[in-house]
């Protein structure tokens, strides 16, 4: 949610920003509901203030005895005016809200400008391609051998659901297994186990509602499959104050996470790569204002560490303005080596943003100067989409015989196997 006083003071800033997320300029809209929903609440409180004296003079006149009807009729009227400057106060606030809650978090200074994924700037990469002697097989090749059934998937669910058996099901389970240690025995994140369903208060307080709700499952009673860990561990912090010796708070959860995908129809209809149901190990940082930056650098070499320790190639975007998420105000995306597709996808996005979501969530850090409190920054980053993990991982290290070599920081994790070979079940 934008800070309505910033876009009110900055009405430039906030069209410029607008403008460069690729969205049309609102200050207009803004500031005229803004300049009611005030003047209303001004109208309201004068008209406060004049009913509280009438009534003393009726109390007044009626000490003295005298006809106090005339005054009453007043009392009643301003009663009334009073009531209606309140609810187009009331109309114009929640008008207003609804237009916020519709407006993507401000760029930071140095996101880049552009359009989409053609503008994002190149930071880093680490590790080399590898130089097949084979021509390389896919993921789907590669997994169905080692229990990869996307036909029972489809049977069971429809399109975009997968089941795993046998060396892929313990496969899955030791990645994820694998990168939650990590973050929490090396990076310092706290490991939660949240609901994987949510109240709607809970997705708006993320971003996810009202605009991707066409994106997302919703049950019967209400509430909402979550699309991502995020939702649940972010919405940690509503309606909380913190204190600042409490933060920075570093959670990381290994989750299912479900996406309709309303919005990628053809897009990847085959693999892992994009499905309705996936697992991901997510990150989430709850600090002040002044760690905001410094945290981001640290939550995106956590999930660099998960690539470097699997031994896979890729390499860190910067994301332009119009290629970042909704709430995002500054992101990195890492891609990884996929060599069937000889090109980099997507695993991991790392995000700062600011406190956009706080607003929403009412997420609060007392001041350690002086009284008052701040909202605090919230960031989120995959640390990283299993599957996708799962996908770089059987066709980078995968041999001529279809049978996958397991790099050493994942042995531990499956029983000190080296590798996975078809038909050993």
């Amino acid at each position: 949610m934008l800070d309505v006083r910033w876009a009110r003071e900055h009405p430039d800033a906030l069209d410029a920003a607008m403008t460069k997320r690729g969205a049309e300029a609102v200050s207009p809209a803004v500031l005229a509901l803004d300049t009611k929903r005030r003047s209303a609440q001004t109208r309201f409180q004068e008209l406060q203030s004049a009913r509280r004296d009438a009534s003393k003079a009726i109390g007044q006149a009626k000490a003295k005895g005298e006809d106090a009807c005339e005054a009453m009729a007043a009392v009643a009227k301003l009663k009334d005016d009073a009531a209606a400057a309140e609810s187009e106060a009331k109309q114009a606030s929640d008008e207003l809200d609804a237009l916020l809650a519709t407006l993507p978090n401000p760029p930071a200074d140095d996101v880049p400008p552009g359009a989409n994924e053609d503008n994002n700037v190149f930071v880093r990469e680490n590790g080399m391609p590898r130089e097949f002697a084979f021509e390389p097989k896919s993921h789907i090749d590669l997994g169905e051998p080692l229990g990869l059934d996307f036909e029972a998937g489809v049977k069971l669910s429809g399109a975009r659901f997968v089941a795993m058996r046998g060396q892929i099901a313990r496969l899955e389970r030791a990645l994820a297994h694998f990168m939650l240690d990590l973050h929490v025995q090396e990076h310092g994140y706290a490991e939660v186990r949240p609901p994987i369903l949510v109240r709607s208060e809970a997705m708006y307080g993320t971003g996810q509602l009202p605009k991707f709700e066409a994106d997302s499952f919703q049950t019967s009673d209400g509430r909402w499959l979550i699309p991502t860990a995020e939702v649940p561990l972010t919405n940690l912090a509503a309606d909380t104050s913190f204190e600042s010796a409490d933060l920075p708070l570093r959670y990381v959860a290994h989750t299912p996470c479900f996406r309709s995908e309303a919005g990628a129809a053809g897009k990847d209809t085959r693999g892992l790569i994009r499905m309705h149901q996936f697992d991901k190990v997510e990150m989430v940082s709850i600090v002040s204002a002044d760690q905001s930056e410094a945290e981001l650098e640290r939550m995106t070499a956590a999930a660099e560490t998960v690539l470097q320790r699997l031994e896979l190639p890729y390499r860190v975007l910067l994301l332009c303005a119009g290629d970042m998420g909704f709430g995002a105000r500054k992101t990195y995306d890492l891609e990884v080596w996929v060599p069937f597709q000889n090109k980099y996808r997507e695993i991991s996005s790392c995000s700062t943003c600011s406190d956009f979501q706080a607003r929403r969530m009412g997420a609060r850090v007392r001041r350690t100067e002086g009284k008052g409190t701040d909202f605090v920054h919230t960031l989120n980053g995959s640390g990283v989409a299993v599957g996708r993990a799962m996908v770089a991982l059987l066709e980078n290290h995968q041999r001529e015989d279809g049978s996958i070599s397991i790099p050493a920081a994942l042995q531990p994790y499956l029983g000190g196997l080296a590798e996975l070979t078809p038909g050993q079940g």
